[in-house]
């Protein structure tokens, strides 16, 4: 086991156990086995199902949770017919319980020997609009770095996203957008890079618009990226500043929902024009055109403005030999 693993799960478990005692509650002393039977209930929906995990009695399980509530003067739950939901704060404090014990349970391995070999979790948000291909090429150097890494990922609005970021649930979130104006949950955007977009669509509709590109998007069906993309709105801007009408016959959060439409012949769809060939590759489509008049960039977007975990330096550092300074 390499030191500089254990060393940096030490410091990752007591920054986690940390962050719940500096809840805006100001409390400093918490009982474990109270926030274990909070998220016992919280996992189960009732005291009755979680209390025959535990072999207690529901009375006893609903007293020791009653007690949590009363220290820390919240409310928890909220009683919905006969299954309880968590509240927003309840919410909160369940994603930290659910760090808190498996950093303790790291910790037990860690200190108990174990196996040799550690790896190193990186917890990704990747914006739904953003192309899967570009997601990849992004993500895939990480899978290659000298300590083991085993990477989480999960797909979401951007909106989402952000707010799983803000309680550290993520390390780093994948976008087609800086962090938007106005947001109040703090993080810094960091340029991947950027890329003109190209035009691709079945074999059949690909030879009727491609020889008169761009003209002939004129009145064309057109899928589109949906509301959360920077597409959404940039794309039939473009379209009107050449003098072409707009026939948008679908709009798409997800990226790869999109492309299939697209192979089915459904219309014509951007995509970067960086990624063009392997989309060509994996869904046997055809090109069409492209412009740079149009950009589609590219975030990696952290709660930190300087990356410190080695994965998202890895992210960070492959971008910029990717794309060549001028397009970053």
């Amino acid at each position: 086991m390499r030191p500089a693993n254990n060393r940096d799960k030490q410091i990752k478990i007591w920054l986690i156990i940390e962050k719940i005692y500096d809840l805006e509650y100001g409390i400093r002393v918490l009982n474990y086995k109270h926030l274990h039977y909070f998220q016992c209930v919280a996992r189960a929906g009732s005291v009755v199902r979680a209390a025959e995990r535990l072999h207690l009695t529901p009375q006893t399980l609903s007293g020791q949770l009653s007690q949590f509530e009363a220290r820390l003067g919240i409310t928890l739950f909220n009683r919905v017919g006969r299954r309880l939901e968590l509240t927003k704060t309840g919410r909160l404090a369940l994603s930290y319980a659910e760090e808190i014990f498996q950093a303790g349970s790291e910790l037990e391995d860690l200190l108990k020997g174990g196996a040799e070999e550690r790896f190193i979790t990186f917890r990704v948000g990747i914006s739904d609009v953003v192309p899967k291909f570009a997601a990849y090429r992004f993500l895939s150097p990480v899978l290659s770095l000298p300590e083991p890494v085993r990477l989480v990922c999960e797909e979401d609005r951007l909106d989402r996203l952000l707010a799983e970021l803000a309680i550290h649930r993520l390390d780093i979130v994948l976008a087609d957008r800086p962090m938007p104006p106005g947001t109040e949950i703090r993080g810094f955007s960091h340029p991947l890079g950027e890329s003109g977009v190209a035009f691709l669509a079945a074999p059949a509709l690909a030879a009727e618009l491609a020889p008169g590109f761009p003209k002939s998007l004129d009145g064309a069906p057109l899928l589109l990226p949906g509301r959360d993309s920077a597409l959404h709105v940039a794309l039939p801007r473009w379209l009107e500043r050449q003098g072409l009408r707009v026939h948008v016959v679908g709009e798409f959060a997800d990226s790869a929902l999109m492309k299939a439409f697209g192979e089915a012949g459904a219309g014509v769809f951007p995509v970067p024009a960086s990624g063009v060939a392997d989309v060509i590759e994996h869904y046997g489509l055809d090109y069409v055109g492209e412009t740079a008049e149009i950009r589609e960039r590219f975030f990696l977007i952290s709660a930190e403005r300087r990356l410190s975990h080695p994965a998202a330096r890895a992210v960070s550092e492959y971008a910029r030999s990717v794309f060549p300074p001028a397009a970053r």
